[in-house]
């Protein structure tokens, strides 16, 4: 015991108070949630806030460029627009740079995480972030954020966790031509069966320990529609294609949420397809322009100003990611009979154009 108890100071007293490897060490311990809903994320960069400091410095041509300080991740509007109903961890630098560190801390009983970033707290995705990574490896996020869980338990009773991974695993180009000939290929039907084993190893593993807590499974969004793609698949049979091969993902979520006590599916597809539309019957683009505030309109193209639905980088923009929020609040005030305030074009507005230069106010 004295050994492990030397190791432990040895090894990681000098990185706690090191910028280097430990940019700012705070005690997860907080003020109690009190009416707030704790929501913790799981996932990629579809839910990385975009302004991580760390991961994407300032000056930078990530996550919006010129525009980024109006251009927010979906778990950054929850916490603006309903952040006194939802509590999704103090906005801060947390975590360490070296993995094995953040292992130690874990050993004795204090959590963190490994990659280290500026975020929400309970917010553990992060940016390339594979369903392997749920729950094995060095940046395993399950465990660490089960471990976060069980030092506050009771602020979790009444918890959400969303999980929102797989395409890094099955969204890139590859996948999808290998899809547009074959929807059976055998590789990526493998990738999709092992994703959807970490996932319900996932609720498993939280849902053991905190068993009230409920879930919200992401679907996998078709990155045929995504905009740098709209050059790509240009007939009927290949968008069939791709479609039913990504099809046992979502079907494999549903089954997980409809065997847990407490979790919805959040259909991604579906979601897209009510606002922007799909492709037209020989496979080429047809998708609409989603109106938002005053007659504020958005394409489904690429480029940082928020009249784009992807930032010019790949990602969703502010209107995607704000009308995200705005259905996942509906979700969970549906599924789990929560008492949210639904979110209102106008706050959408006022939060991307708050001084009314882009036109959407």
């Amino acid at each position: 015991m004295w050994i492990a108890l030397a190791t432990v100071v040895v090894f990681t007293l000098p990185w706690a108070v090191s910028p280097w490897f430990l940019p700012r060490f705070v005690d997860p311990t907080m003020q109690p949630s009190g009416h707030r809903i704790p929501l913790a994320v799981l996932g990629d960069s579809d839910s990385h806030g975009y302004h991580d400091t760390v991961s994407f410095p300032v000056g930078g041509s990530a996550r919006g460029g010129s525009h980024r300080p109006g251009t927010f991740q979906w778990t950054e509007v929850l916490a603006r627009l309903r952040g006194d109903q939802l509590d999704l961890g103090p906005k801060q630098v947390w975590g360490l740079r070296r993995s094995w560190a953040a292992d130690i801390l874990g050993w004795v009983g204090i959590p963190s995480r490994h990659p280290v970033k500026e975020d929400h707290l309970f917010n553990m995705a992060f940016s390339g972030a594979v369903c392997e990574e749920l729950m094995k490896g060095p940046r395993r996020q399950a465990p660490r954020l089960l471990a976060l869980m069980n030092h506050e338990p009771e602020r979790w009773r009444n918890g959400v966790v969303v999980v929102r991974i797989g395409i890094n695993d099955l969204g890139d180009t590859e996948t999808l031509e290998a899809l547009s000939r074959d929807p059976r290929d055998a590789q990526v039907a493998a990738r999709i069966a092992a994703c959807a084993t970490f996932i319900r190893e996932t609720v498993a593993l939280i849902g053991q320990r905190h068993p009230t807590v409920r879930f919200v499974l992401t679907g996998l969004f078709n990155n045929a529609h995504w905009a740098r793609n709209h050059a790509r698949w240009h007939s009927p049979q290949a968008q069939a294609n791709i479609a039913a091969g990504l099809a046992p993902f979502d079907d494999a979520m549903r089954a997980i949420a409809a065997g847990a006590r407490a979790a919805a599916f959040f259909d991604d597809q579906r979601w897209f397809d009510q606002l922007w539309g799909g492709r037209n019957a020989d496979g080429l683009p047809d998708y609409r322009r989603v109106r938002v505030g005053r007659g504020f309109e958005v394409g489904n193209s690429e480029g940082d100003h928020p009249r784009h639905a992807t930032v010019a980088d790949g990602h969703a923009g502010a209107v995607w990611n704000a009308l995200w929020a705005r259905a996942l609040v509906a979700l969970v005030n549906d599924r789990f009979g929560f008492n949210l305030r639904p979110i209102e074009e106008g706050e959408i507005a006022a939060l991307l154009d708050p001084e009314g230069r882009l036109g959407l106010r």
